[in-house]
């Protein structure tokens, strides 16, 4: 079965050892462990050159107890039915976990879209939104942007079923332009939910946030965002690495001069505030906090006996690896896991949906106000938990979301 691939499999390796802390009921782990529909497409789309190219789609949804599935489209050569299951998975336990109303989904395209031109990108997402079109809505399965995708592309998607049910349906998709029913303060709210958590973390732990040492992995969208409003609560980014180099700083690093280097030179190598740092440095650096916000897979058995920091936030998908987790939990390192850490993306999300179907906009401050307030609600739910049963804080928000979930299913009861 395409379900029990190896992304899938180590989804099913964390979900399972929650399951068996809370003594969950067979026949309600068993609904929980395969996805509700997979759906593959082919899409055929003319080329610039006129030849015509068939390009492979998936859309699936994991689960909709909850309400209807969330879940971004990504483009990329390696997108395949285990990766998507498995991504449509852990968006369930990151919706259940951030305590909104929607199930998980995800979904994607097998393709190269740096070698595409924008005529070529528009006319493949509307051929696919076209083959999915009776399974995504408002009400149903409301994607977003993902790798390689942005608002731009959502925005075609929304056009398409706007088209095809015949009039404006601006909450089928969530991430489009501010213009069109965009969220306010919906580009910052994956890095600003990594500062949330990140600055409760340390009150917990009796760390004081100002002055606190950090490094980060990553300066994307979620690195720089996270780095800019740490340093703003007085946090000091001392080292920063993305795709082709690094920095470090003891004394701290100037975030606002470096996003302006950024927008210049598309990278932080080169940044002249203070000396070259690779990605392997940065892991061993003696900081308080590491944030890992760039790949999966990124903290290994490799580096994992290396890091020294006292909390690692994973606002990055997967960035460690099961066996190096067990490692630092068991020498006392604070793992904030994605599904919390990363979470404020998708509450946001949760926003943006509400005031296109509310039909009223909210200013940037009640929006992050009302993050806040989210994401604090968030972390308490699983620090509570992780205490109560004696687990990591990544179990703990497990048992969160399965509860969660496992819940409403048994009170919705079966239908046959």
């Amino acid at each position: 079965m395409a379900e029990h691939g190896a992304i899938f499999a180590a989804m099913l390796r964390e979900f399972n050892v929650a399951a068996r802390i809370i003594d969950l009921e067979p026949g309600v782990w068993n609904i929980l462990t395969h996805p509700k529909r997979q759906i593959m497409v082919s899409c055929p789309v003319q080329m610039d050159n006129g030849e015509i190219e068939v390009f492979t789609g998936y859309r699936v949804q994991y689960n909709i107890t909850l309400g209807p599935a969330k879940g971004g489209i990504r483009y990329h050569p390696d997108v395949s039915l285990d990766e998507v299951t498995a991504l449509a998975a852990w968006m369930t336990w990151k919706c259940a976990v951030a305590h909104i109303p929607f199930g998980g989904a995800k979904g994607g395209i097998v393709c190269d879209p740096t070698k595409m031109s924008r005529r070529e990108l528009e006319a493949l997402t509307r051929r696919y939104v076209a083959e999915i079109i009776d399974l995504i809505g408002p009400e149903k399965d409301v994607p977003a942007p993902d790798v390689n995708t942005n608002d731009q592309v959502m925005a075609w998607v929304m056009d398409t079923y706007s088209m095809h049910v015949g009039h404006t349906a601006t909450a089928v998709v969530t991430g489009k332009p501010i213009e069109m029913g965009g969220s306010l303060g919906r580009r910052e709210a994956t890095g600003r939910g990594v500062m949330i958590v990140t600055r409760e973390a340390a009150k917990h732990l009796g760390l004081n946030i100002e002055g606190a040492t950090i490094a980060i992995q990553g300066f994307g969208n979620v690195g720089s965002v996270s780095a800019d409003q740490l340093s703003k609560i007085g946090a000091k980014i001392v080292a920063v690495t993305d795709w082709k180099g690094g920095v470090h700083n003891p004394k701290g690093l100037d975030i606002a001069k470096m996003l302006d280097y950024v927008r210049d030179h598309e990278t932080v190598d080169g940044f002249p505030g203070g000396d070259p740092l690779t990605n392997e440095q940065l892991f061993s650096l003696d900081v308080d906090i590491l944030i890992p916000a760039a790949l999966e897979n990124q903290i290994t058995m490799e580096n994992a006996p290396g890091i020294r920091a006292r909390i690692v936030t994973e606002a990055a998908n997967g960035p460690t690896t099961p066996d190096a987790h067990r490692h630092l939990h068991e020498r006392g390192i604070f793992v904030i896991p994605d599904i919390l850490a990363n979470s404020g993306g998708v509450t946001t999300s949760y926003f943006e949906w509400v005031q296109d179907r509310y039909g009223y906009f909210w200013e940037e401050h009640d929006v992050n106000v009302r993050l806040e307030k989210k994401m604090c609600e968030a972390f308490d739910a699983v620090l509570k938990t992780s205490l109560k049963y004696k687990v990591d804080l990544r179990t703990g928000a497990y048992i969160v979301a399965i509860q969660r979930v496992a819940t409403v299913t048994k009170m919705r009861g079966m239908y046959a």
